[in-house]
């Protein structure tokens, strides 16, 4: 099987749909299959399996290009010869591998990592909802198989009037989110005293993140409670008991602060899936996040706590309540056994391959040996 993801989001050197592609990537190659990417930069560069294209940047979402010939990149992708081509997000690169798929006659699919409907109501106006939900229904309604990580993103899809949406949650990697991860210096490293609690969040500093609720929960908090922000970028408004790490930084260092802390705080209400909530059940640590978006979905209520979205002093209560109320370490230790259960990549790459092959399975079987150039 020769699999093409294509999306715009690959272009960050993070990110819950680079995690997606690197890992499903990983699972497809142990399993004796092809895989290629194609995504946007500043030129054109050809790197193995890797293929960027020449696209726009955008001064005002730093680390994001936007492809605009939607011509050549379905070409670019038809002459790949792949058996499937999977689309990672609602742009360019969704409709350019509608186009390629046609042109050789093999299965579409997307999968639905961002949540436009939301991101453009809240951005712009909601004004925009029902153009865009025509948007949706008129863009997917050209793929064979449109994948959801959370049901409530698949309920929002069903809203739009689709019906070739499934249900298919992420994934974790387990080994490198592991409790043994933890560094006993890690406290110490930030100037903390032993008995300080270090709640921890990682991700993009964007609006949906709604960081500022953190804050205020910080600062409601006060002495005996430290914030680590990791990867949000710049953040001059944080309160003098958080620590801010601006830039990317690998896994395998996310993992360490991590297993080092003593639970992850999550205000945002509008995640598809909420991939550093697993990593942080994965490293053994429980969950307070806001109740909203998919975030309840992955945490269940014996892996950690839910508050009101956009509370601030309602955070504070949960996390008080954690270390009061609750064993932390017991909870910690549910998530690790949860997420070994049910967010293991091999489980998901798995429920993957069954996807293709069954869409594989429809077409005319002289496809998959008989790779034909791209027909216009």
């Amino acid at each position: 099987m020769r699999v093409v993801d294509t999306t715009l989001f690959y272009a960050q050197s993070s990110g819950g749909v680079h995690t997606y592609v690197d890992s499903k990537r990983k699972g497809l190659l142990a399993r004796d299959m092809e895989h290629k990417v194609v995504y946007p930069g500043a030129e054109t560069v050809l790197q193995g399996d890797f293929i960027q294209l020449p696209a726009l940047n955008l001064p005002m979402a730093p680390g994001f290009r936007f492809p605009t010939r939607v011509g050549l990149w379905s070409h670019i992708v038809a002459g790949l010869q792949p058996d499937l081509i999977e689309a990672g997000d609602p742009y360019t690169p969704a409709w350019a591998a509608r186009r390629a798929a046609r042109m050789l006659d093999v299965p579409a699919v997307a999968f639905y990592h961002s949540d436009l409907i939301t991101l453009l109501h809240n951005r712009i106006s909601p004004v925009l909802d029902g153009a865009t939900r025509a948007y949706v229904r008129k863009l997917y309604d050209g793929f064979d198989l449109v994948l959801s990580p959370s049901r409530v993103m698949a309920e929002r899809l069903w809203d739009c009037g689709l019906h070739n949406v499934e249900i298919q949650p992420l994934g974790v990697d387990a080994h490198v989110f592991h409790p043994n991860r933890a560094d006993p210096l890690a406290r110490a490293r930030l100037g903390l005293g032993e008995h300080e609690r270090l709640l921890v969040f990682a991700g993009r500093g964007s609006q949906e993140k709604h960081l500022p609720v953190l804050f205020d929960a910080l600062r409601e908090l006060g002495s005996g409670y430290h914030l680590l922000l990791i990867g949000t970028g710049p953040q001059p408004e944080a309160p003098g008991n958080a620590t801010v790490f601006e830039h990317f930084m690998p896994a395998a260092e996310v993992a360490v602060w991590l297993a080092s802390s003593d639970a992850l705080l999550h205000a945002g209400d509008q995640e598809t899936f909420g991939l550093v909530a697993l990593e942080a059940m994965a490293s053994g640590i429980p969950v307070i996040c806001a109740d909203g978006g998919a975030l309840p979905e992955v945490v269940p209520e014996d892996c950690g706590l839910r508050v009101p979205p956009h509370d601030g002093v309602a955070m504070a209560a949960a996390v008080r309540a954690l270390f009061e109320e609750h064993d932390p370490v017991s909870l910690g230790e549910r998530a690790r056994r949860h997420v070994e259960a049910e967010h293991g990549w091999d489980k998901v790459v798995d429920s993957l391959v069954r996807h293709y092959r069954r869409l594989i399975g429809a077409r005319p079987e002289t496809r998959i040996s008989e790779h034909h150039g791209p027909q216009t």
